[in-house]
């Protein structure tokens, strides 16, 4: 050693050092560098500087910034979800030269999908869901070739999926659920042999199709998610070969044929959805899928019986096989299933006797066999667990005493058990459950008496058809939120007692067929809520209490078979009442008026002593107040004779006129000659709007016809009603226009569309049943205040419209044209969009109103009444005046005025006798002057100026001369939808930056994107 270190020359080791030091290392930088940074601040400029990307400064490191993920100090993933991100993708993101995660999901980010994507050389995951991304997906989507995981569902995509996304080899996760695809899916999915995941549910525009038996392929595959993904045919056999299956999603298409016996095989599936489809045959019997934990099967037409495999099932918690066609015993193994939490087969035709063990090894929380044929008792122990929310077992022929433990069940929410064949008395303490609301056990035998206390939350009370007897508690005061009282048929006695009256919330009160007795209270202390009481078919006497009157919500009252004396009081006359009878009772004297009507003819029978002065009902008239017509002399009665036949003679000649006019009010007054046709489940008939055609009930009357505001149950509810007459009868071909019409709005269903009950149509006159709407019309509440000023009436209104309220007026007004001109087939033009004809309603949410049917109406060469022509002046759209083809752009220039009313708070016809809003608000651009100077001052303030300037410079372009210039209403929805900065749909804040390029001369500024299905969801939910 000591050798061959002598070699070499001794070399200081602090040389040595310095030389090491000045070596130049290949290694990875310790922070990213200057250039990553720089791409991402230009990044979040480009994107509008959300606030919430303030952490991102050139002073910090973006390793530090939660957005951001680094790999050995360089940027490899950016999440931006849920930041409020308005604008399209900067192509400058695939600068990142190590990117591999995207995430942008959760934003407003509009446009198509962005193809600049494909520079982004490393990218492996890709969510850009819940966005406003709209078109195809491109063909070449299978160059960004390394893809894992890619979700675009929640977006506006349409068209077919790309067979080339097959192509995605390294694909694992698939997500393309609730877009707008009105094409297909390609069965070359099924070449992605590394795909785990993949979601297509909620494409109700597919093209039907089958499921591909490529699919079966897909040996990785973990989920398949297709609900709503208008599926049609058989489930392909190939389906059983998904051996690493655990979730499978097919619910709500239109699949038919048996369910494949192979699924059941499957041991890696944990879920199985196949409900709402038409679904046949038998349930297979052979299972093996032992880690299933939810079945499915409902709303099928299954047959057959339930598997008795099915008790393998240990980790079950849900078995849905309601409204099916199943028959037979469900098997007691069922009742054994340790992890059983929801069992439901409610709707088939089920019997034998219910598993007895059933909740007794399991905590069970809802038991639904409702309508079928099961026999025998109701298992004791439903509730051993202790958290069984609902017994539903109705209609069935179950038999004993409810089990006891029910009265033990804290928990228990629901018990319904009507219509079985239970007897003996109630468990004590079912009664007061502490959550029971509602308690449904009518038409059964069972006995026993009314407790005087109940749950604190029993809303619903139904007993009707028992043996229940005894008196009715004084205690019944305290059921405070009792709402329907159902005692009908049973064996109740003794008096009625006030503190029944007490009860605020009632709604319905039963108690006809009892044997109750004595005077009603003659005080009712709060039933403000009671609109339906029958106490007929008992042995009650006395006077009918006038407090009965005082109960102005009241629509149907039965106080038949009983033994009621004396006068009805003239207060009962006030109730609107649907259903009223007195029949078999012991009254006498004047009938109340009111009731002196055909649709009460039936309601007094059997009361002998009773009369009416004028009689149009079937009662006769009562005695003459003038006893002393005997005394008259004979020359008095002949000098009488002679005037009356002179004034007979006289009016001879006009006799016709008035046998005319009596056989036609005769007619407008019987529902026979009336002829209903409804759009809608009616909670009214004919008779209840005829017979309140009254003058107290006016609201309002025109050129065409008068509107009637009519309570139709008592309980506060309405309907505008508005009654069109012709002068003469309506020729065969407008009667079918009109028919027609009203056919095609009864279709409609938008929640910013006022909603057409029904139409009651005679000879000559039409009655339009709409929905009431409290805050009436736009117009009283922008214009009806200076109106009241220069008149010197009061005013309607003397509130001002903010600007938040108008721009969500706008918005709402927008959203029902849109769907009339773009979701209708064929399409509906207005015709007079006007203030007027945008009603509110008690949330100002905006309704259209007024289709153009009482226009229609008029006869071919009869002028509009000034008044109709006065209504729309202002909006008229220019090409009126030089052609009759008219298209949907007349809304649009008569929405752009009502936009300039919302913004100016002028009305239409502003300035002189020759000029109108929209060519004022034109000129005065046109002049140059600001905007601001044109804005109604009462509502401007700082914060709202610079959405109020862009709704000014939007109703412009739709006020353009030039049909062709004007945009279309999708478009003009988009851009009011991004004015509001506080509009939120689908849970989505929208941007409230806007393109304030200039407008006048093109429309082209104007950008469109569909809206996200999720938001058309929520929005129709009610009424569409």
């Amino acid at each position: 050693m000591s050798k061959v270190a002598s070699v070499f020359p001794k070399i200081p080791v602090t040389l040595i050092l310095l030389v090491l030091l000045s070596i130049p290392f290949e290694v990875i930088p310790q922070s990213p560098n200057t250039e990553e940074r720089t791409i991402l601040l230009n990044l979040k400029q480009q994107l509008g500087n959300p606030p919430s990307l303030q952490s991102w400064t050139s002073t910090s490191s973006p390793c530090d910034w939660p957005e951001i993920t680094c790999t050995f100090n360089s940027v490899t993933g950016i999440s931006l979800r849920n930041k409020d991100i308005t604008q399209k993708i900067p192509p400058i993101i695939c600068d990142l030269k190590n990117l591999t995660t995207i995430d942008l999901a959760s934003n407003s980010i509009p446009g198509e999908f962005p193809e600049f994507l494909y520079n982004c050389t490393k990218l492996q995951n890709l969510d850009l869901s819940q966005n406003y991304f709209v078109g195809p997906i491109p063909s070449d989507v299978d160059r960004i070739s390394g893809l894992q995981c890619i979700d675009l569902g929640g977006n506006n995509f349409s068209g077919d999926i790309p067979r080339s996304i097959g192509r995605l080899s390294e694909l694992q996760t698939l997500y393309l659920y609730m877009n707008e695809f009105n094409g297909t899916f390609p069965k070359e999915i099924g070449d992605l042999s590394n795909l785990e995941v993949l979601g297509l549910a909620y494409n109700s525009n597919f093209k039907p199709a089958m499921i591909p038996i490529e699919f079966g392929m897909l040996k990785k595959l973990k989920t398949l998610w297709m609900t709503e993904a208008n599926l049609i045919g058989e489930i392909p056999e190939a389906m059983s070969n998904l051996s690493s299956l655990e979730i499978l999603a097919l619910n709500g298409n239109h699949l038919e044929g048996a369910i494949p016996s192979g699924l059941f095989l499957l041991n890696n599936l944990t879920q199985l959805f196949l409900y709402d489809n038409i679904l046949s045959g038998e349930i297979p019997s052979s299972v093996e899928a032992l880690k299933l934990t939810d079945i499915d099967l409902s709303m099928n037409n299954l047959t057959g019986s339930i598997p008795e495999e099915f008790g393998k099932l240990k980790n079950l918690q849900l078995l849905g096989l309601f409204s099916n066609h199943l028959s037979g015993e469900v098997p007691a193994s069922i009742g054994k299933i340790p992890a059983l939490k929801k069992f439901k087969v409610f709707n088939n035709s089920l019997s034998g006797v219910l598993p007895p063990e059933i909740g007794l090894h399991s905590a069970l929380e809802g038991f639904e066999v409702s309508t079928n044929q099961f026999s025998g008792p109701l298992p004791e122990n439903l509730c051993a667990g202790g958290v069984l929310q609902g017994v539903v077992a109705f209609e069935n022929n179950l038999s004993g005493a409810v089990p006891k433990s029910l009265g033990n069940c804290r928990t228990l929410r629901t018990v319904q058990l009507y219509s079985n064949r239970f007897s003996g008395e109630l468990p004590t303490g079912l009664w007061t459950t502490f959550n029971l609301s509602s308690l449904m056990l009518s038409d059964n035998t069972i006995s026993g008496e009314l407790p005087s206390k109940t749950a604190w939350n029993l809303t619903r009370l139904e007993i009707s058809n028992n043996r229940f007897s005894g008196q009715i508690q004084r205690g019944v005061g305290s059921w405070k939120n009792l709402i329907v009282f159902k005692a009908s048929n049973n064996l109740f006695s003794g008096e009625i007692p006030v503190e029944l009256t007490s009860l605020s919330h009632l709604n319905t009160l039963l108690l006809d067929g009892n044997k109750l007795s004595g005077k009603l209270p003659s005080q009712i202390v709060s039933w403000t809520s009671l609109n339906n009481l029958n106490l007929a078919r008992n042995e009650l006497s006395g006077e009918i209490p006038k407090a009965i009157g005082s109960l102005l919500v009241m629509v149907s009252l039965d106080l038949s078979g009983n033994q009621f004396s004396g006068e009805i009081p003239p207060e009962i006359g006030q109730l609107k009442l649907n259903t009223f009878n007195l029949s078999s009772n012991k009254l006498y004297g004047n009938i109340p008026d009111e009731f002196n009507n055909l649709a009460y003819d039936d309601s007094f029978l059997n009361n002998s002593n009773l009369c009416v002065k004028n009689p149009i009902i079937n009662l006769p008239k009562c005695p003459s107040r003038f006893r002393n017509s005997d005394k008259i002399s004979s020359k008095h009665l002949a000098l009488i004779l002679v005037l009356a036949i002179l004034v007979l003679l006289v009016t001879v000649s006009l006799s016709w006129f008035v046998v005319r006019d009596c056989l036609r009010r005769k007619r407008n007054r019987n529902p026979a000659t009336w002829k209903l046709t409804s759009f809608h489940q009616l909670g009214f008939t004919e008779s209840n709007i005829l017979s309140s055609l009254t003058e107290s009930n006016l609201i309002g009357s025109g050129g065409s016809g008068q509107v009637y505001r009519i309570d139709i149950n008592g309980a506060g509810e309405f309907v505008a009603v508005k009654r069109i007459w012709n002068n003469r009868k309506l020729n065969q071909k407008l009667e079918k226009e009109f028919i027609a019409e009203i056919e095609i709005l009864g279709t409609i269903r938008h929640a910013n569309i006022v909603k057409l009950w029904c139409c009651i149509s005679s000879e000559n006159s039409k009655l339009l049943v709409y929905e009431y709407m409290e805050n009436q019309s736009l117009d009283r509440w922008l214009h009806g205040r200076k109106r009241s000023l220069v008149s010197g009436s009061s005013s309607v209104h003397q509130h001002v419209l903010h600007w938040p309220t108008r721009l969500q007026i706008a918005i709402g007004a927008a959203q029902g044209l849109c769907y009339m001109h773009h979701d209708c087939t064929p399409q509906i033009i207005h015709r007079d969009v006007k203030s007027s004809n945008i009603l509110l309603d008690s949330e100002f949410k905006a309704k259209i109103a007024d289709f153009g049917l009482a226009k229609m109406l008029a006869k071919q060469g009869e002028p509009h009444t000034m008044s109709a022509v006065a209504g729309s002046f202002g909006y008229f759209a220019p090409e009126y005046a030089y052609t009759t083809k008219v298209n949907e752009k007349i809304d649009i220039y008569s929405f752009g005025v009502v936009l300039l009313e919302l913004v100016t708070g002028k009305e239409a016809n502003y300035g002189d006798e020759h000029t109108s809003l929209a060519e004022w608000a034109w000129r005065h651009y046109a002049e140059e002057k600001p905007i601001t100077d044109a804005l109604d001052k009462g509502i401007a303030e700082p914060c709202y100026l610079e959405e109020m300037t862009t709704v000014y410079r939007l109703a412009l372009i739709c006020t353009s001369t030039l049909p062709s210039s004007r945009p279309s209403m999708k478009e003009v929805l988009q851009i009011l939808r991004r004015c509001c900065p506080t509009e939120n749909y689908g849970g989505k804040k929208m941007g409230r930056d806007v393109d304030s390029a200039p407008l006048l001369g093109t429309a082209g500024y104007l950008f469109g994107f569909k809206r996200s299905k999720k938001v058309a969801a929520e929005e129709d939910n009610g009424l569409a």
